[in-house]
């Protein structure tokens, strides 16, 4: 078996022309969307994501800036940082780039976000919004999964949601911003979810769990973690882990993902490519959930409502929706 490739740059293209003509009719309505982001220190894939994230914003026009601070940022800096940019009018959604320094609390910065511009839905009232299934924004990469996955199981004739229900989903990894929501949006759709991460696999049961899946999903951060053994034949495999690697032969960087790529493409239905995969439809998805954010913010403008001004034709819930 050679799997298919489920091809993240031609999904992330198409999504990109819808994204784009919501900004032109919001910046008609006098409320150009504007992302903003805060990266602290000089980790090289938080540096990667962030000129990524700048390149599109501004190709789509958003408007863009970015809080850059030293890695010994005291967390008080941080978080006034992100305080002053949620009191923004210009900003309309704030990222907060990982990983964080260490002296850095991850839950206190998310706390200082304003929930209207929390695009990743990491401040806990989002967060507790979307496992409850009543989601304002849906964290871009887990919504990437999952756009992927509705895109391919559609064109290859199949109800996505018809294969849910019958399908075993294992999310390995558990993270904040991508295992947890991943495993909401599983639930949501009727599948049976196993989540696994470190813990399963000190325990043994990480490939008892893997081996049993019909949608693998793999956001655990480690290189190669799973091969070819590892997967029952058939799986869909959609691998999250974007790991920069130094090749020995040449001291160049590349990109892996979290499976071995070509032993997992011998025995799977369908995989996702790294680079080329979730992450072109993840920096999309990104501004998608600015353009909500957006939106959001017109739809409750008091001067506007008094003035009587035209707020956004689309509806929010289709923006916010995975």
């Amino acid at each position: 078996m050679t799997a298919e490739l489920i091809d993240g740059r031609s999904c992330a293209a198409r999504l990109r022309e819808q994204v784009q003509a919501d900004v032109r009719e919001l910046t008609a309505c006098g409320a150009r969307p504007g992302l903003a982001t805060v990266l602290a220190g000089d980790s090289y894939p938080a540096r990667a994501y962030e000129r990524r994230v700048r390149d599109l914003a501004e190709s789509l026009g958003c408007r863009y800036s970015c809080v850059a601070l030293p890695g010994d940022a005291a967390e008080a800096d941080v978080v006034a940082a992100v305080g002053g940019l949620c009191a923004d009018p210009r900003v309309s959604g704030v990222l907060v780039l990982r990983p964080l320094p260490p002296q850095v609390s991850e839950a206190a910065v998310y706390r200082a976000l304003d929930p209207l511009k929390d695009i990743e839905a990491v401040h806990p009232v989002n967060a507790g919004l979307l496992a409850l299934e009543r989601p304002r924004f849906v964290p871009s990469t887990p919504a990437s999964v999952f756009h992927l996955l509705d895109t391919y199981l559609s064109r290859d004739g199949r109800d996505p949601g018809e294969v849910y229900r019958r399908s075993r989903v294992v999310v390995v990894g558990r993270s904040a911003n991508v295992g947890k929501p991943a495993v909401s949006l599983a639930m949501a759709r009727g599948a049976t979810v196993v989540s696994c991460d470190v813990h399963s696999a000190r325990a043994g049961l990480l490939r008892e769990h893997t081996t049993a899946a019909d949608i693998l999903v793999v956001a655990a951060g480690v290189p190669g973690l799973l091969r070819g053994v590892d997967v029952k034949p058939g799986v869909i495999a959609v691998d999250v882990g974007i790991n920069a690697v130094h090749d020995e032969m040449t001291g160049a960087v590349r990109l892996v993902g979290d499976l071995d790529h070509d032993s997992v493409a011998r025995r799977a239905a369908a995989i996702t490519p790294v680079p080329g995969g979730v992450g072109p439809v993840t920096y999309t998805w990104l501004l998608r959930n600015t353009v909500a954010a957006a939106r959001l913010a017109l739809a409750t403008d008091p001067v506007r409502r008094a003035k009587g001004l035209p707020g956004p034709e689309l509806d929010v819930r289709e923006l916010v929706s995975a």
